[in-house]
């Protein structure tokens, strides 16, 4: 083995390249390979062919031609031109491609396809607007077709007032007066202080046909419910801007605890109760429910 082709070899080895994938990097037949490793060069056809495969084989291995040529010019056959022309230099393998051309290359199907793409488009719109002018027709169709419509029916209409007017009056009927019932009245419920004593204020509900509490946090409050025998309905914290509606027809009377006064609403079927202290707090309030 010569220098030069230990050199070589070598330099195959350190990259993990075996004689078969430099033969297909290179397109050199592996015994032209081998005879370049063995120094054996009397089995490559030519001298220049024997210059021509060792600068292939150096750039596949990422070596420099021309050093390597400097460096074993000893070993190396000497043509009457030592100047090999580029293009004798077979294509760069798929390892030696820049970046920027490996990745054109693997976007180069998927911009073959949006191409494609907008083509169908733009013959589906050209074909598009050659249909719609190539039909004129149609829409004068229509056109007279609304013109022929709008004419009959002015026809029509003229006709309609050439007929005598006399013979289209008809005797009007008199409208029947419908006797109004007046529904009687239904008395308004009273909401009236009855008497306070201490943090109690007791209100007398009347004229009422039901008895709908309803209570609303404007602020935290706490509210609890009793009936006059003691019996519990509520007692329970009430969240800011929350409410609770209680119906307490069937009781006679009931008392409200409130917690919190001026943060706490009641209304007794709508109609909004005034506190006689609307600042002391805790306070009782009583509701008498006299039903009519």
């Amino acid at each position: 083995m010569s220098e030069l082709g230990n050199r070589l070899k070598q330099a195959r080895e350190e990259k993990n390249i075996s004689l078969d994938d430099l033969q297909a990097m290179t397109k050199i037949q592996k015994r032209y390979l081998l005879g370049i490793e063995e120094g054996n060069y009397s089995m490559i056809p030519g001298k220049f062919y024997v210059r021509a495969f060792i600068k292939q084989y150096a750039e596949a291995v990422n070596l420099d031609p021309e050093m390597i040529f400097e460096e074993y010019k000893n070993e190396i056959p000497s043509t009457y031109n030592d100047d090999l022309p580029e293009q004798l230099s077979r294509v760069k393998t798929h390892k030696q491609l820049p970046k920027s051309a490996s990745k054109f290359l693997d976007l180069l199907p998927r911009l073959l396809i949006v191409a494609a793409v907008i083509l169908i488009a733009i013959v589906f719109w050209v074909w598009r607007q050659n249909a719609a002018d190539s039909n004129p027709g149609e829409e004068a169709t229509k056109v007279e077709n609304g013109n022929e419509y709008t004419n009959n029916v002015e026809n029509t209409a003229a006709g309609n007032e050439d007929e005598d007017p006399e013979e289209e009056v008809q005797e009007e009927t008199p409208p029947v007066e419908e006797e109004v019932k007046q529904e009687p009245e239904t008395p308004a419920q009273t909401l009236t202080v009855k008497g306070k004593e201490g943090t109690t204020t007791t209100y007398d509900l009347s004229g009422a046909a039901k008895f709908q509490l309803e209570v609303i946090a404007k602020g935290r409050t706490w509210v609890s419910i009793k009936n006059g025998k003691g019996k519990s309905f509520f007692g329970a914290e009430i969240a800011e801007g929350e409410s609770q509606t209680f119906d307490f027809t069937a009781e006679s009377e009931i008392t409200v605890r409130v917690g919190n006064v001026p943060g706490t609403e009641l209304k007794i079927n709508g109609q909004l109760l005034q506190y006689e202290d609307a600042k002391t707090t805790p306070q009782n309030i009583t509701i008498i429910y006299s039903k009519e």
